[in-house]
């Protein structure tokens, strides 16, 4: 008999029962204030039963939380004007550089005119030798192969360069 209580309480412990969803009291008053309760609710509040289900993972089909939005064709948004930028990050130079053609030249290791010490530095490294004169600072850079090549930056830091 002893054994059959193993038996038994090793079937519990391994095979538990699965938990099913519970009804709930939704109970709203006169302001708006819900409440959640197993109880039920006052005769001052309004009563909606709520199912509580709450399923494990991988236990049967996915159940959307909300209905996702169609992307709008190009047709809907051929008639629509373009977006207004109302603030856009200052780079000390007069943005004379846009995002894309600074990226672009970072990536080619070319210098345009209006890039920022920052951008010359991200595009060819630290810079082998710096120099400055009447508040014009110059980076000087040599490979290997023995070139040279010097950048210059006005008094704000800027690449030096048509405006």
């Amino acid at each position: 008999m002893h054994g059959l209580h193993y038996v038994a309480l090793c079937a519990t412990l391994l095979c538990p029962t699965p938990l099913l969803a519970a009804t709930v009291f939704r109970c709203e008053d006169a302001n708006g204030h819900i409440t959640f309760t197993l109880q039920g609710c006052s005769e001052q509040q309004f009563v909606k039963l709520q199912i509580a289900d709450n399923p494990t993972p991988g236990s049967g089909k996915p159940i959307p939380m909300a209905k996702t939005a169609k992307a709008p064709r190009n047709k809907a948004r051929a008639g629509r004007a373009e977006p207004l930028v109302v603030a856009e990050q200052q780079d000390g130079c007069g943005n004379r550089v846009t995002g894309s053609a600074r990226r672009s030249a970072m990536i080619k290791q070319q210098i345009v005119g209006g890039m920022t010490r920052a951008d010359v530095e991200s595009a060819l490294g630290r810079p082998d030798k710096v120099s400055s004169q009447n508040g014009q600072t110059r980076y000087h850079y040599s490979d290997q192969q023995g070139n040279n090549r010097q950048i210059s930056f006005d008094e704000a830091g800027c690449v030096k360069g048509k405006r």
